[in-house]
This record gives C-alpha cells, sequence and structure tokens, in this order.
C-alpha cells in the first residue's frame, strides 16, 4: 500500500544540513524582532534631537506598548483574512478531518490576544495616571477611566483584547473579528480628540488606514505561513494560486493605505509646511521613515508579483515577500513611535 502524499527525502546525508536552516531562521527571527522592540524604545530621542520639542514622560515605553498592539492586532486580522481566501483557491487541498476546508497552520491568535491584553493594560495604566509612567499601583485610578473619554476607549481595548482572546480558543475561532473591529475603532477614537478640527473625519481614515494595514501585514506574513504548510505537503500550484489571491487583495489594501496616510498627513501638515516639518519635527522625521519603508516594502511587493507571473517557479515570489515582511514589520513599530510623539497640529 503506498501512500499519495508526497513523503521527506532520506535522512542520510542531507538530514543534518537542514538543521541549521531552522536554527539560522530562528536567530534571524530574534534579531529582527530586538531591532523592531529598539525602533520604539530608542525612537523618540532620536526623531526629537535638534527640534526643540520635549518628549512626554515615559514616551519610549508607551511606543513600544502601542507597537505591541498594533502586531496583536495584525496577526488575528490576517489569520482570519488569508484564512477565507484559503478556501477559495481552486484545487487547495483538503482536511483530513472534514474534508470542508484546507489546512492552515497553528493560530497564533491566542498569543497575541495576551500581547494585545497586556499593552492595553499598561496602556490604560499610563491613562489612569493622568498620562503619566505610575510610579506603583496607588497611582493608579481605576474609577477615574470611566470619567474620561481616552480612560474608556482605553477600557474598550482591555476587554477587547480579552474576549479575542476566549474567542481564538472557542470553537468559533472567526467571532474574534468583532472585538478586534472594536480596537480599530477604539484606535480611530483615541488618534483624533474631539479638540481636533474635523474628529470624525480624521477617525474615518484612521479606520480605514487602521484595517488595511492590518489585513496587509497580518495577511502576507500568515499566507507564507500556509505556503509554507502546503508546500511541503502538497507542492507549489496551490501556494501560488494562494499568493495570487492575496497578491490581487494586497493591491488594493496598498491603494486604501496610500490615499488614507497622504490625506491625514495634510490634514495635520498643511501643504505649504509639510516639506519643512519632515525634517523639522519628530512627528514629520517618523512619517518620513514610514513613508519610505512603506514604499521598500511595496517595492518588495511588486517584485514579489512579477516572479509569481513569470518565474519558472512561482514560489521563488517567497523570497521577496519574506524581505516585505521584515519592512512591514519596521513599519509596524514606527508606527507605534509614531504615536508616541508631539503631534504637529497646525490649522
Amino acid at each position: 500500500m503506498t501512500s499519495t502524499r508526497p513523503t521527506p527525502g532520506p535522512a542520510g546525508a542531507h538530514g543534518p544540513v537542514r538543521r541549521p536552516t531552522g536554527t539560522g531562521r530562528s536567530v534571524a527571527v530574534l534579531v529582527l524582532v530586538a531591532l523592531a522592540t529598539l525602533v520604539p524604545l530608542l525612537g523618540p530621542s532620536s526623531a526629537l534631537y535638534g527640534t526643540g520639542e520635549a518628549a512626554a514622560p515615559g514616551s519610549g515605553g508607551i511606543a513600544l506598548l502601542r507597537t505591541v498592539l498594533f502586531a496583536a492586532l495584525c496577526l488575528p486580522v490576517g489569520e482570519l483574512f488569508v484564512n477565507r481566501l484559503a478556501r477559495s483557491v481552486p484545487g487547495a487541498p483538503e482536511k483530513p478531518a472534514d474534508g470542508r476546508h484546507p489546512p492552515v497552520p497553528r493560530s497564533w491568535s491566542p498569543f497575541a490576544a495576551g500581547a494585545g491584553f497586556v499593552a492595553a493594560l499598561g496602556l490604560a495604566s499610563v491613562v489612569a495616571t493622568g498620562n503619566l509612567v505610575p510610579g506603583g499601583l496607588s497611582d493608579i485610578d481605576v474609577g477615574g477611566l470611566y470619567a474620561s473619554r481616552d480612560g474608556k476607549l482605553a477600557l474598550l481595548e482591555v476587554n477587547a483584547f480579552l474576549v479575542a482572546g476566549l474567542c481564538a480558543v472557542s470553537r468559533r475561532p472567526a467571532a474574534q473579528i468583532w472585538p478586534l473591529g472594536a480596537v480599530v475603532v477604539a484606535e480611530a477614537l483615541r488618534a483624533h480628540p474631539v479638540t481636533e478640527q474635523g474628529p470624525l473625519t480624521g477617525s474615518a481614515l484612521t479606520l480605514v488606514h487602521l484595517a488595511c494595514a492590518a489585513l496587509w501585514v497580518g495577511g502576507l506574513l500568515h499566507a507564507l505561513r500556509t505556503l509554507r504548510l502546503w508546500h511541503g505537503r502538497y507542492g507549489t500550484e496551490a501556494g501560488a494560486a494562494l499568493l495570487g489571491l492575496y497578491a490581487r487583495v494586497a493591491a488594493v489594501l496598498l491603494a486604501a493605505i496610500t490615499a488614507t496616510g497622504v490625506w491625514s498627513s495634510l490634514r495635520r501638515m498643511p501643504p505649504e509646511t509639510v516639506l519643512e516639518q519632515l525634517t523639522g519635527t519628530a512627528y514629520g522625521r517618523a512619517l518620513l521613515a514610514k513613508a519610505l519603508l512603506t514604499a521598500a516594502a511595496a517595492g518588495l511587493a511588486l517584485w514579489a508579483r512579477r516572479r509569481l507571473r513569470r518565474a519558472a517557479d512561482p514560489l521563488t515570489a517567497c523570497v521577496p515577500a519574506r524581505a516585505e515582511v521584515v519592512a512591514l514589520g519596521l513599519v509596524v513599530a514606527v508606527s507605534g513611535l509614531l504615536t508616541a510623539l508631539p503631534v504637529p497640529i497646525r490649522w
């Protein structure tokens, strides 16, 4: 009796050669995570240098917490997005257990929800002390969170990640889209206080921008994880189809991210002051870094798409796609940094 599933190669001379590859990949991931952590921690002082602007207390820690929160939002949103795409891939392999859905990698959503809960809790503690870093538990006024708009939004995010984690480990993990959506709405409202001119317009732009970014970043990461699983078991055809389907949607997401990002920037930095503020303010410098990293990610996405269409082996597109994930991870870190810098609102 023979198996129709491809079997791994012999474990002879080739066996030991593959181990360093996995070890090297793990080391590379740890190095990249460390670098992404340094961006929000050291970014405020670097961005503020020579601008004459003052940093808020604990801006590095706040930027790091916001970065973790954004990453914790991207991972489950991307998983839900790509898992849905995988079901519509022509010729996708069937899951042996029920024969209805193709197999997908192990979910990272519970871990992401846990990290998001901790980050949201840390940010809520800052709000509870009047936007100051608490020196101890006695400094935190939990009841005061209910008395302010920012406090209520911070509590909403804490509870939303808690509910998302419970949904992720339940029999209906797709239900976590609702609490994750609540986090997106809360972040959009938090970024635009009522004292700002046209806060609803700004919140709407941020909502679309953040939602599309989460789909792009988290979706690409989960798509590559899925391709690795499928390629090891079923070959390249289904994986290439999934990557192509994701690439078509990602092009639309990139267009929406670019449009909302430019519009939001022009609302905060009028056209006649943009060039000056991009180099003369901390917010402008971080925004410029984010724009350059996003452009690099878009270039890598275009390279991956060309390989997907023209290369003899379509899955060679995974090489630039992995580099794109790295660039997008840095974009997330810089986005967290942006939230901790003084906003140059000039009406």
